[in-house]
């Protein structure tokens, strides 16, 4: 089978190898604002088990490693099994295998590494598989000097089974991880893990795919209408967030219908059809539900408010205006009508044969036909020389900090790395933490750094993290999609040679926020006074208690009818549990047996030895009578076997009187 034959000899137990047990309704339709991720694993997966001529016919190996990477809550987890489902339908079987990073350490020295060897070779067995290791920077981090020696024993064995001299097979093996600096490098190399894939937190169209998903079974449904604002709204949920949200909307129309089961210790009679979902329920669930982005730090986008849209509005569409010329890759981000997953088929005339030594027509420049040929047509692919972007406010306004958090928010495709004091400083070890920060922005580009108050940032750090600062600005690439947004209040020509330096007032990377202008303030007011204050109030005096409705309280429920496959589970644990009782019962009886002071009971009474026992004992019990009701599967409890020993007692007790001169 192509195991190796001295690990299969050594492999004796396959303890904890077996197979993992899922949620067989999770499908690729139930995954939400991951479309380009499920295309890539259906490529690795599927593909080759549907259409395997093609790869043969190519001479490649379809991608045998991929590494899931971001934030908890965005479906790593949730992905893999969605891929294990889609391939156990119909004639595919797909083995899934699913480990824990800690699960696979033990306190033994090399038993950490005969465990992955056994499960490689258990999935090799059961190929395909998949094998998926969720918290794999626990299992494999990164090996130094300072690490202990058992760590990288494990790592490196984990590399040989991945990309060793022995080929793996049809085993696609998966790693989740929410720290990416944390794995050994080794391991993201091509033949081991050769894609990954970042889980970031979904944009608005994704966060209204996510709430469409967990409200497709309600009855009635979310109109599109209101899903639009929750997606607009929930800015730095995850999927996770989305679905408690969900969860907890339902709690609060319950709470709003039926406010007596809170009080009643009884199962009440309530009418599911008169739960009704509304619009308020959902606000009152935002109130309760806290983002898990949001409970560590929180996101530094945020949508302008009610109160100030109406003073900045203009200004934003300003600065995104300018944004766009400044930074092309903002206006891709914008598009609300946005293609996504088309692919383009090109004609055989536009691109070159790689067999053709000669061109197949002459070009009007007769120049050599270029078989790797890039479009330089910015539509295409958009480019702009170190983005920068700084806003500038008259000083006490406090306007670019809402105006930089709504851009972030218009720009929420992108991944925002915020370097401001707190974060920084929240270290032992600034200048790490902002090569780290720096390196993560450059390497998920586009993206966004984050600078608020850039003059009073940098006055606060030293000039040590200033140099490491602009090297690492300077270090990224021309053309490398990272833009450096940062914030002042303090005018250009105000503001240190340094910093002057970073931004191009010339081609257009400094943008002067004004004052609101008269028409702005009077349409501030002119809603605030004319619309909101001019309202009288709801008058509380009017408005009657009223009692609540008394819910009858529902009878006891049926007992559910077993399905077919549910009472074949139940007897065949039935019969393991009649076997442990008869195993252990018949081993109570052989020691009563081999027990010299019970030797008078092993075998049934023989009349001619006592005469009158007939009379006396009128249900006669023996040890041999007791072993032959065992294997005749005639005890269903211990209380049966103990009522056969007590008889024995009663019978001997009855013969044999303690006391009175019959005694024998």
């Amino acid at each position: 089978t192509g195991v190796d034959k001295d690990t299969m000899k050594m492999g004796g137990s396959l303890a904890g190898v077996e197979q993992m047990q899922i949620d067989g309704s999770v499908q690729f339709d139930g995954v939400g604002g991951l479309s380009d991720h499920i295309s890539s694993l259906k490529e690795m997966v599927i593909f080759p088990l549907l259409y395997p001529k093609i790869f043969e016919r190519l001479k490649i190996e379809p991608p045998r490693g991929c590494l899931f990477c971001g934030p908890p809550g965005t479906g790593k987890t949730l992905l893999a099994c969605a891929l294990a489902n889609e391939c156990s339908q119909g004639d595919m079987r797909v083995t899934f295998f699913m480990r824990k990073g800690a699960e696979c350490l033990s306190k033994w020295i090399g038993e950490s590494e005969r465990q992955l060897r056994l499960l490689f070779e258990q999935a090799y067995q059961m190929r395909p598989s998949i094998i998926f290791f969720d918290e794999i920077d626990a299992l494999a981090p990164v090996r130094s000097n300072k690490q202990d020696q058992i760590h990288s024993s494990v790592v490196g064995t984990l590399l040989a089974l991945m990309d060793g001299l022995a080929s793996r097979g049809e085993v696609v093996v998966i790693g989740a991880t929410n720290r990416l600096d944390s794995i050994d490098p080794a391991l993201r190399r091509p033949g081991r893990f050769e894609r990954e894939f970042r889980f970031s937190l979904p944009n608005k169209e994704a966060r209204k795919e996510i709430f469409k998903i967990h409200t497709r079974d309600w009855n009635p449904k979310p109109s599109d209408n209101l899903l639009e604002e929750l997606a607009e709204e929930c800015v730095g949920y995850c999927g996770a967030d989305i679905k408690a949200l969900c969860a907890e909307t339902g709690l609060c129309a319950l709470r709003h219908r039926y406010p007596q089961l809170y009080e009643s210790r009884e199962r009440l009679q309530i009418n599911m059809d008169s739960i009704k979902i509304k619009a308020n329920d959902f606000s009152m669930a935002m109130q309760k539900t806290v983002p898990a982005s949001r409970r560590v730090v929180p996101s530094p986008g945020q949508a302008l408010s009610a109160i100030s849209k109406p003073l900045l509005k203009n200004t934003l569409e300003r600065i995104l205006q300018t944004l766009q010329r400044v930074f092309p890759h903002a206006e891709l981000a914008l598009k609300k009508d946005q293609q996504k997953g088309n692919y383009v088929i090109e004609t055989d005339e536009e691109s070159a044969s790689i067999s053709e030594e000669k061109p197949t027509h002459k070009t009007p420049d007769c120049k050599k036909a270029e078989f790797c040929t890039f479009s330089r047509n910015p539509r295409d692919q958009p480019t702009s020389y170190r983005p920068r972007f700084l806003l500038i406010e008259e000083p006490g306004s406090g306007q670019a900090s809402d105006l930089a958090a709504a851009v972030i928010h218009s720009l929420e495709k992108f991944p925002v790395y915020t370097l401001d004091t707190p974060t920084l400083f929240a270290s032992t070890s600034p200048d790490e933490t902002c090569v780290q920060l720096m390196r993560e922005a450059q390497r998920t580009a586009p993206s966004i750094i984050y600078v608020p108050q850039i003059p009073s940032w940098w006055e606060t750090v030293g000039p040590t993290l200033r140099s490491v600062f602009t090297t690492l600005l300077q270090s990224i690439l021309r053309f490398t999609p990272v833009l450096l947004l940062a914030t002042s209040n303090v005018q250009l020509r105000d503001l240190p040679e340094e910093i002057k330096t970073l931004f191009n007032d010339e081609y257009e990377e400094v943008f002067r926020i004004l004052c609101p202008t008269c028409a702005e303030r009077r349409h501030f007011f002119e809603d605030l006074v004319m619309k909101q204050a001019a309202q009288p109030p709801a008058l509380k005096n009017n408005t009657t208690c009223q009692a609540l409705e008394v819910v009858p309280v529902a009878p006891p429920p049926k007992p559910r009818k077993l399905t077919e496959e549910e009472i074949r589970q139940v007897e065949e644990q039935e019969e393991d549990t009649l076997c442990e009782l008869r195993i252990y019962l018949r081993d109570v009886a052989q020691r009563l047996v081999i027990d010299k002071r019970f030797k008078a009971f092993t075998k049934p009474i023989d009349p001619e030895e006592a005469t009158n026992c007939r009379d006396t004992v009128k249900q006669p019990m023996d040890l041999s009578t007791v072993l032959s009701k065992i294997d005749m599967h005639q005890y269903l409890t211990a209380r049966d076997f103990l009522k056969d020993i007590d008889l024995i007692c009663s019978n001997a007790l009855e013969y044999n009187p303690k006391k009175g001169p019959g005694g024998k």
